[in-house]
């Protein structure tokens, strides 16, 4: 997708749900992709920060606690950007950001944090890519833009459930109608190939065939 498209939410939404239309499919992003969510924030907590980054460590309970590291840079980053996509919606993720960034930051504080969080990130992969193969029957959307798949699926979820309760009407029929023609495209696009596919398949065969018979009946005069 072109950089000139990346605070058009219309294009965006269009894009990521072109691949994610299933239900099936959809019902395990909603679960999964939290998880992503959550584990990276807990890798980055983990890291070691700049001697530069301001000293910041407040702890709300055993469960929640603030630090200013790359969690935080994380996190802000995307919020940031969803709001610019999306005004209201965007405010309406914050709490969920943030109770993932504060739950992953006291998490990694644990000694067993890297390894809980590395399970959490492959189980919650793993389940994505059964989704697109089974359900969607379609390769996940970061074959085709990494950046723009791992950077919106967050918000792509919290968007399904807003729809869902009847959120933004407009903008849902819009992204449901771009998504069916992006589909379409697709679709058409995969017949074709698959029909080039079967008629070189097709010539192959018959030139081997041609081959064979003449190599035999050359054999024969021998």
């Amino acid at each position: 997708m072109p950089a000139k498209d990346a605070l058009d939410v219309e294009k965006q939404l269009i894009f990521y749900g072109a691949y994610h239309s299933n239900p099936y499919n959809v019902a395990i992003h909603i679960l999964c992709v939290p998880l992503l969510v959550w584990s990276a924030l807990v890798f980055l907590a983990a890291t070691s920060v700049p001697q530069a980054f301001p000293i910041l460590t407040y702890s709300f309970n055993p469960c929640f606690a603030l630090e200013f590291n790359w969690a935080l840079l994380f996190a802000s980053t995307y919020n940031i950007y969803y709001i610019v996509l999306e005004p209201v919606a965007g405010l309406l993720y914050v709490p969920q950001m943030t109770a993932l960034l504060l739950s992953a930051t006291a998490f990694a504080r644990r000694s067993d944090a890297i390894k809980v969080a590395a399970y959490t990130h492959l189980f919650s992969c793993a389940m994505q890519f059964v989704g697109h193969g089974i359900a969607e029957k379609r390769a996940p959307a970061l074959s085709d833009n990494v950046l723009g798949a791992a950077v919106l699926a967050p918000f792509f979820v919290h968007l399904e459930i807003l729809f869902s309760l009847g959120y933004n009407k407009p903008l849902h029929r819009t992204v449901v109608k771009g998504s069916k023609v992006e589909i379409a495209m697709f679709r058409r696009e995969k017949t074709q190939e698959q029909r080039v596919t079967k008629e070189a398949l097709r010539k192959s065969d018959f030139i081997y065939g041609c081959d064979f018979l003449l190599s035999m009946r050359l054999a024969s005069l021998n």
